[in-house]
């Protein structure tokens, strides 16, 4: 009952944050304050759920070293995603056209918070966590991977095959990277500035969803398979490339430093014995 508790009061943060956001569409400073305010708030409620229902203190989202977490996740997630988009260009498939909206970025930022902080809190940090506890890390990674890229195909333009990128190199990546640090603050970095540079920055679709911009006025052209056509690059083989890669790597990381955990065995019942 505490996965469903705490999915329940996270979930209710995140549902009355993006009916506020999706209400002021138009708006950008409005959507930069209330995807700010959701993220903000995601935070206490989700502390307060697991110590009512695991009565500890929610060390994986520990107020110490919370912005250097922060920050090495923002630039490993800037990293990959300006990879992706620079590969994609050396390709011809994506081009600067001039320069984007400031207002745009700055509703990408309020947007990418709040999806960021909330998903990483639901996904990693209940349903991973929880579901590691009782199937290992492996099985737990594989399932929170699918219900991930599941959740993307709400999304506008959605496909299939853009789902299933999500699974791979968003849904594994990120709860290898809670695997590997053991906190939820280098995930949410990284997801969060990966969305940003994605629309904030680089003006392009992400997970499907158009944005009002980004600070560079970019157009994606070409094979669907380069580009990731009107999924975005988040579609496309560069970007599954890259977050198979970082999975491969935090993995690793979780591996040599001790953080997998294995499958939990259930006990065997005594052998029977013949009384004489």
């Amino acid at each position: 009952m505490r996965l469903v508790k705490q999915l329940v009061v996270v979930a209710l943060v995140a549902l009355g944050g993006s009916l506020v956001v999706n209400a002021v569409p138009g708006n950008a400073l409005l959507v930069l304050v209330f995807g700010l305010a959701t993220a903000v708030l995601s935070v206490p409620a989700y502390r307060w759920v697991v110590r009512r229902t695991e009565h500890r203190a929610p060390v994986e989202l520990a107020r110490e070293g919370a912005p250097a977490a922060l920050g090495r996740g923002a630039l490993i997630g800037v990293g990959l995603f300006g990879a992706v988009i620079a590969n994609i260009a050396f390709l011809g498939g994506y081009q600067v056209l001039g320069w984007g909206s400031v207002a745009g970025a700055a509703a990408a930022f309020g947007f990418s918070a709040a999806a960021a902080v909330t998903e990483e809190l639901l996904f990693r940090g209940v349903l991973f966590r929880i579901v590691e506890e009782r199937i290992g890390t492996w099985s737990a990674l594989a399932l929170t991977a699918v219900l991930f890229g599941a959740s993307h195909l709400f999304n506008a333009h959605a496909t299939l095959w853009g789902a299933i990128a999500i699974a791979l190199e968003a849904g594994g990546m990120l709860a290898a990277a809670y695997a590997a640090t053991r906190n939820l603050w280098v995930p949410i970095g990284l997801h969060f500035a990966w969305n940003f540079a994605e629309g904030g920055i680089f003006g392009t679709d992400v997970s499907g969803q158009s944005g009002a911009g980004g600070l560079l006025h970019g157009a994606l052209s070409g094979p669907a398979p380069l580009t990731g056509g009107e999924f975005g690059p988040e579609a496309s083989l560069y970007a599954l490339a890259a977050g198979v890669v970082a999975t491969i790597v935090f993995l690793w990381l979780a591996r040599r430093r001790g953080h997998l955990v294995p499958r939990r065995r259930r006990p065997t019942a005594p052998a029977a014995t013949l009384v004489p």
